[in-house]
């Protein structure tokens, strides 16, 4: 099938303000089908956590609590999680690192939960902890090495229910079913995916998120920007998609900023949280061409071998990519993401837009204290061919919407240093 083309052109504002965006679609395109189900239940709002006793209640009296390095506990929610749970028989996984590891984070649950006799896993903190209990809640119904799920070999065919109080907002595994582990030994970072694994509910306080320093605030931003990057830039998409995420993108730039300054505004934290909720469960691309996700699959890479902060992976080398790829083909998809999210100004030739608009993406991360490049993380030019080999072999990246080959891995990654 030949690759489908969006070509963008400016129509004038019936109001005589700034030009409306228009599609013009070529014969090959079409809305793509889709099969959509999003089964998890948000509890969203401040003290929302009251309902947490309900909410478990019908899942079983032996809980995994699943936690990270005890942040969960300065902020007085782990007492209140005990608290409300204390007609409840709890178990411990505390230590759940960021780029969550398979061994020991997940093997260990895994363990827990077979001894154990868990009846639902309870995930507080972030989306590491809530993916690392993901892979521990489909391993705990599963008799072999729970790799073979996470690797694909095998398919679940059962699951621990899973239910989280959010702490961070960034992945947006609170209202999906899939979830990112690491395996140290082999630099491998996979992204397991099963219908299985949808929370049955999420606990959304954004009062949990105040004490969120400026760094995770920062990369949680560019992480749920990417997540909505990545299903913007793709062949064929639908004016509802497209102002989805171009609203999403302004939102998570405008409220970064003000909870950056104010870290305390229940508005601007709350707002930034709902973003990331619906950053990557689909909703944003329904019925649009698949993106291939290229920023994802090289930054895996990168965080698989130097575990970095996966959302400054992020932030460096997507400004990198977007440079790479600008085209003839691409460029028109560009122009409207530069009028539409940072308002440049319609009448510049495209690929003057296109640059801008790229500039501007590159300015917001580093505005916001995200180092842009990788030698700043600690990566430098030493394993950049092992790395685009490997990302190469294992992302499918040559079906992306702009293919790329390991040349191009290379360069990119290069660039990026």
């Amino acid at each position: 099938m030949c690759p489908l083309i969006i070509k963008i052109r400016m129509l004038p504002s019936a109001c005589g303000g700034a030009p409306i965006p228009s599609i013009m679609h070529t014969e090959e395109m079409t809305m793509q089908n889709f099969d959509y189900m999003t089964p998890t239940r948000l509890i969203f709002g401040q003290g929302v956590v009251k309902n947490l006793p309900q909410v478990m209640a019908p899942l079983g009296k032996k809980i995994l609590m699943a936690y990270g390095g005890g942040s969960i506990k300065k902020i007085g929610l782990y007492d209140k999680v005990k608290e409300l749970l204390n007609d409840f028989e709890i178990y411990e996984l505390s230590g759940i690192q960021p780029n969550p590891k398979y061994d020991p984070s997940v093997l260990d649950g895994v363990k827990i939960c077979k001894e154990k006799g868990i009846d639902a896993i309870l995930a507080v903190g972030g989306g590491s902890v809530l993916d690392c209990s993901k892979a521990i809640a489909a391993g705990a119904k599963y008799e072999g090495d729970p790799w073979d799920l996470i690797s694909y070999k095998v398919k679940a065919k059962a699951a621990l229910p899973i239910v989280d109080i959010l702490t961070l907002a960034a992945t947006g595994s609170e209202y999906d079913c899939g979830g990112v582990i690491s395996r140290t030994e082999t630099n491998d970072k996979i992204g397991y995916v099963d219908p299985l694994l949808f929370p049955v509910c999420s606990i959304l306080d954004p009062t949990y998120t105040f004490s969120v320093s400026k760094k995770q605030t920062a990369a949680g931003c560019a992480d749920a920007m990417n997540h909505t990057i990545e299903q913007y830039f793709c062949a064929d998409s639908t004016l509802l998609n497209d102002g989805f995420c171009e609203s999403m993108l302004k939102s998570l730039m405008a409220n970064t900023k003000i909870a950056l300054e104010n870290p305390s505004d229940y508005r601007a934290r709350a707002e930034l949280m709902l973003c990331c909720t619906y950053g990557c469960n689909g909703i944003l691309a329904l019925g649009n061409s698949p993106s291939g996700w290229p920023c994802h699959g090289i930054e895996h890479a990168l965080s698989a071998y130097y575990d970095i902060t996966h959302g400054e992976g992020l932030a460096i080398i997507t400004p990198r990519w977007m440079r790479f790829i600008l085209n003839d083909t691409t460029v028109d998809r560009f122009v409207k993401y530069g009028v539409n999210v940072f308002g440049i100004d319609p009448k510049l030739e495209k690929f003057e837009i296109a640059n801008r608009a790229i500039d501007a993406t590159y300015g917001f991360f580093k505005s916001i204290g995200i180092p842009m490049h990788l030698k700043e993380v600690g990566i430098d030019e030493s394993r950049i061919k092992e790395m685009a080999h490997h990302i190469a072999v294992n992302e499918g990246l040559e079906n992306a919407w702009a293919p790329l080959t390991e040349d191009d891995l290379v360069k990119i990654l290069t660039n990026s240093l």
